[in-house]
């Protein structure tokens, strides 16, 4: 109800400032890079990273500063790992999902997923995200064969420098919204875990579009993925051929 009384208190005004940062805020490339291989020794792991910009690595000069760079520089001492990084700035969850559809079948032993700050901005309501990220790890499992998927949360938005108040309090609320409710539904969904993201309000660690993570961020994001992907080790992870496509 507060979300909604704010929306009509402040629709004009969100509105502005919403055009206004799109207006001005640097449009960051995303870093170049390799976005699949193989590295490591050890039993193998076949690794998923999924989602937005910042999935993808935008705010790191390269793929190896990025989160897929840094959890394969984590991992690789570890596991035979086959990784791939499947990522576009602006994906929203239903483009994930469309993305997933067209894709071919194989198995992935972990996914990790970066969605849901498109979503914000995009209008979607915490309900309607869920029932959609419900969709996602059903297709994860159903087509690719995922037996652990790390949800991953939503940065703070309201520590987010590129928005103006009360822009940057009206998301950052629905992010927090939207947080709450991805971690209650990993506690329900077999397989999956909510994957809290810390970032302090140190400007230096973030991109200096004051938007997307900075190098520090990732590593810290990526170390957090390892020790959970570590911890779920001693279960078999490597089981054959894909699935087939349902």
């Amino acid at each position: 109800m507060k979300h909604l009384l704010a929306t009509l208190a402040l629709g004009p005004l969100l509105l502005l400032q919403g055009r206004y940062v799109r207006r001005v805020t640097p449009v960051l490339p995303e870093p170049p890079g390799p976005r699949q291989g193989r590295s490591g020794t050890g039993p193998r792991l076949r690794l998923l990273v999924l989602g937005d910009s910042a999935a993808a690595g935008v705010g790191a000069a390269t793929q190896g500063e990025a989160l897929m760079g840094q959890l394969v520089q984590a991992l690789m001492p570890q596991f035979d790992l086959d990784w791939k990084l499947v990522a576009r700035t602006g994906a929203t969850t239903a483009d994930t999902l469309q993305t997933l559809a067209a894709m071919e079948s194989e198995r992935f032993d972990v996914v990790v997923t970066s969605l849901g700050v498109n979503d914000v901005t995009g209008g979607r309501s915490p309900r309607r995200w869920i029932a959609d990220q419900a969709q996602l790890v059903s297709l994860l499992r159903t087509k690719f064969g995922a037996d652990r998927v790390l949800l991953s949360a939503l940065p703070p938005m309201h520590l987010f420098p590129a928005l103006p108040q009360p822009l940057r309090a009206y998301l950052g609320a629905q992010a927090l919204r939207y947080n709450t409710a991805l971690r209650a539904f990993a506690m329900t969904a077999p397989g999956c875990a909510w994957v809290p993201l810390e970032v302090t309000q140190d400007r230096a660690h973030m991109a200096h579009d004051g938007f997307h993570p900075g190098p520090p961020v990732y590593a810290a994001w990526a170390d957090l993925l390892a020790r959970q992907i570590l911890a779920h080790a001693g279960a078999p992870l490597s089981r054959g051929d894909p699935p087939q496509a349902h």
